[in-house]
């Protein structure tokens, strides 16, 4: 437990005042911010984060919410369960995602463990809108570069039906949570996975369409996360002092792995300035999202082999 952290109250002492699943949502959104909890994996405030944990207790999901059974009552079991999800969230400081061993992302849910960092990607939205409107043609092979637990490639996937994808990362471990959530989703024909270095142990068959969500943190910003942050793979989140060690990498690689017309949509999330200084002759187009988030952008076979476009900045 932190210094000056209030304590959980026990199971029995909330017994006769918590009954029904809004009892329980106000309950965990005052003791999380009581706590100082930080947020950022999924939910972004203590309401969303306690609401995840009682869902997946209850053995709902997001899309299955109705508001009229805010007051259904809460089972004795559920309830001893809900606490004991509560307790270590504040105590341990583990975001949901890693307590419920489950992510959202597209709409859609994924199997997480330590293994990946938790899916929170803007790319979603991105994806959802099927790329639109900077994909010129619909895409016949798709990378999902540095994939974790699978989800840009699997919700790609989902959304170009017709598309062959392959998601690709370094980690075994990775791959493994990777190869979890293709199989749930029955994709095991249309997926292919791959251990590879960015693109280094790929075949050399071009991609039309290439996303790839990277490491990016750059290493005072690492130094600064939160404890929950400290859950995740830190090789998932930093990339060098600048954060611009892997997508420097990717930008100097990927024109040669597209086809004529094909497209990289590359997060960088707050590194973008950084990445701006550094490349100031590529022509990025950063996307602007409805629901949120930052540092995508949407780069053209043709910028990337244009003269001077990958020539880094003193």
């Amino acid at each position: 437990m932190h210094d000056n952290e209030p304590p959980v109250e026990s199971l029995e002492a909330l017994d006769t005042r918590l009954r029904t699943i809004r009892d329980w949502l106000r309950y965990g959104a005052s003791a999380f911010n009581a706590a100082k909890l930080s947020f950022g994996h999924g939910t972004d405030n203590a309401l969303d984060e306690a609401l995840a944990l009682v869902l997946h207790t209850l053995h709902l999901g997001p899309p299955e919410l109705d508001a009229s059974w805010l007051d259904a009552r809460v089972s004795a079991a559920e309830a001893g369960r809900i606490h004991a999800l509560f307790e270590r969230r504040i105590r341990e400081r583990i975001p949901a995602a890693y307590l419920t061993r489950e992510a959202w992302f597209a709409g859609l849910r994924f199997y997480v463990d330590e293994r990946v960092v938790i899916p929170r990607s803007p790319l979603a939205e991105l994806i959802e809108a099927r790329i639109e409107p900077w994909l010129a043609r619909e895409p016949r092979r798709i990378l999902d570069l540095c994939c974790g637990s699978g989800c840009i490639g699997i919700a790609a996937a989902l959304a170009f039906p017709e598309a062959e994808v392959v998601l690709a990362d370094c980690d075994p471990g990775a791959l493994e949570v990777a190869q979890c959530n293709v199989l749930e989703y029955g994709l095991e024909n249309r997926l292919q996975l791959a251990e590879s270095d960015l693109f280094e142990d790929l075949d050399e068959r071009p991609f039309d369409l290439v996303l790839a969500n990277p490491p990016y943190v750059d290493e005072p910003a690492y130094a600064a996360l939160a404890q929950e942050y400290r859950h995740e793979p830190r090789t998932g989140l930093e990339s060098g002092p600048l954060g611009l060690d892997h997508p420097l990498r990717i930008l100097a690689a990927t024109a040669d792995r597209l086809t004529a017309g094909g497209l990289l949509v590359l997060e960088v999330g707050a590194t973008q300035p950084a990445l701006e200084r550094a490349l100031p002759n590529l022509d990025m187009t950063w996307v602007e999202f409805e629901r949120g988030g930052e540092g995508v952008a949407v780069v053209t076979r043709e910028a990337l082999i244009a003269p001077d476009a990958l020539e880094v900045a003193a």
